[in-house]
């Protein structure tokens, strides 16, 4: 019996482990949840960590991973930004938030949602990539007052298509994300 445990247990740790699959993937990123070491990256990414940080990689580097972090693979398929003819500020920069990086790929935001505050009205001519790192329901509301409300769990992604115009409130717990806009 013990002999076959034993079989059993070096046959489990010499078969092939299950590929990672991504949270993400669509033309624009893939975006892989990861919490250990991997190796270059065949794309331009960012890495979202959820300590708050945001860092570019070039293609072929490899990543620096301290603890839970989002791998976030450009794909090349750039779209263009969206004019705004909404009469709406752009959604960033907006009172509070914090530019982490910026190149020809990515713009990358540190907010903090306050409870109970809502945001500006706002246009998205970029479509983003959020990394939510708290707990929290979020309402967005419309100009014509549509209000939808979404609950948003620590290490939720979300990809959101531009051309949105809408603001948004937090309505329960606490919320800070780091959003990287695709250029």
């Amino acid at each position: 019996m013990v002999q076959i445990l034993l079989l059993c247990a070096m046959l489990f740790q010499a078969a092939p482990q299950t590929a990672l699959k991504p949270v993400i993937d669509n033309d624009r990123v893939t975006v892989w949840d990861v919490n250990a070491p991997t190796p270059a990256q065949p794309l331009d990414a960012v890495v979202v960590s959820f300590s708050g940080n945001a860092v570019f990689l070039p293609k072929g580097a490899t990543p620096k991973i301290d603890g839970r972090s989002m791998i976030v693979d450009l794909k090349d398929h750039p779209v263009a930004p969206i004019p705004n003819t909404s009469g709406y500020p752009l959604a960033f920069p907006r009172p509070g938030s914090t530019k982490i990086l910026e190149n020809e790929r990515v713009i990358v935001w540190d907010y903090t949602w306050t409870l109970d505050v809502a945001t500006p009205m706002h246009f998205h001519d970029k479509d983003a990539l959020v990394v939510y790192l708290g707990d929290a329901d979020m309402r967005s509301t419309t100009p014509d007052g549509k209000a939808t409300v979404t609950p948003q769990t620590s290490g939720m992604v979300k990809f959101n298509l531009r051309d949105r115009t809408h603001t948004e409130t937090l309505i329960r717990g606490s919320q800070h994300a780091i959003i990287t806009e695709l250029k």
